[in-house]
């Protein structure tokens, strides 16, 4: 069956590219056929960097991808560091274009990573966040939603926040911490209420 593994995080910088790389290598490690997607990535200047990464770590772990291009990885592109939908300026952003992206990967791969952009409430179109395209192509595919969240001071705040945006949409998800900053006060100073509040954590 095919299905998507969608990446999002409690902010920026938090370790999705990353979290996407590993996601790829284990579900390869498996036997699954791999694929990945970044529908919109801004701040690129020559080329999306993160898109670029992952599009060769994939070519690795799937030779169809050989097949596609950068551009096919990272439809939507934007020179602009900021949210998609101040990124695009002028440009529209088409849901339906991502979604048929995503139909054209699953002719190359029967599990694909979906890497979003920023947080999940980080605005698309006006009224359109990343949590609504999670939300929406929950409806038409075999969706699991990865949730990734960093080890520094202030997570706690966000990791709930985010927790519970994706309970109020209904999406089931599985959590992640990225234990890439502040290892050791994190131990300290979050560890002890995620031990308290959650039954089990999963790191990266």
């Amino acid at each position: 069956m095919k299905k998507i593994y969608f990446i999002t995080a409690t902010n920026t910088d938090v370790g999705k590219s990353f979290a996407s790389e590993i996601f790829l290598k284990r579900l390869a490690k498996k036997g699954e056929k791999v694929g990945y997607l970044k529908p919109i990535e801004t701040g690129v200047k020559k080329k999306p960097l993160d898109g670029d990464k992952l599009f060769k770590i994939v070519k690795k772990l799937n030779k169809e991808y050989k097949k596609l291009t950068l551009n096919d990885i990272v439809p939507y592109q934007f020179k602009l560091p900021a949210a998609p939908y101040i990124a695009k300026k002028n440009q529209k952003i088409n849901i339906q274009k991502i979604i048929k992206t995503i139909n054209n990967h699953f002719n190359y791969c029967d599990t694909l990573i979906v890497e979003g952009a920023g947080g999940l409430m980080v605005p698309i179109k006006k009224n359109y966040f990343m949590i609504d395209l999670i939300e929406d192509l929950q409806r038409f595919y075999n969706l699991k939603t990865i949730l990734i969240s960093p080890s520094n001071l202030g997570n706690i705040n966000d990791t709930l926040l985010s927790q519970m945006a994706l309970k109020k949409y209904g999406i089931d998800f599985k959590w992640y911490i990225n234990l890439h900053k502040d290892k050791e006060a994190f131990n300290k100073i979050t560890l002890p209420f995620y031990k308290n509040y959650f039954d089990k954590i999963y790191y990266l």
